[in-house]
């Protein structure tokens, strides 16, 4: 069985660029990591068009930064995720989190649902 992904951009605010939010089985996942004021993955960064953004998936695999609480991922630690293709699969595994945080579990995604909702977001973002 699948896990599911959900992405969606939240607005710009005072202090950061547009962010993303992202819903794993209806969960939110950086938010509970990096508590109210941390920020999470830079839309512009993560989603940028050509498969180049860091969230898309290959077999070579790389670490990603989805969050940082207030305080800096310098202080305190960033949630991040390893994130690599394994032919129809996509699997976010070895996270790292702030301090006193709790490690989530690995999460394997259907590879062509993982495409279409980075796709689907990428192209929302860019309207």
């Amino acid at each position: 069985m699948f896990n599911r992904l959900e992405v969606s951009v939240l607005p710009p605010g005072p202090r950061w660029a547009a962010q993303l939010s992202f819903r794993i089985d209806g969960e939110e996942v950086v938010a509970a990591a990096v508590g109210e004021g941390g920020r999470g993955s830079i839309a512009e960064e993560a989603l940028s068009a050509g498969g180049q953004g860091s969230l898309w998936a290959t077999g070579e695999g790389r670490r990603v930064v989805l969050g940082e609480p207030e305080c800096t991922g310098g202080c305190c630690g960033y949630l991040s995720v390893f994130v690599q293709r394994h032919g129809g699969i996509v699997e976010w595994s070895d996270w790292q989190v702030p301090v006193d945080e709790a490690r989530p579990s690995v999460f394997r995604f259907d590879a062509d649902q993982y495409d279409a909702e980075l796709t689907r977001m990428l192209t929302a973002f860019a309207s």
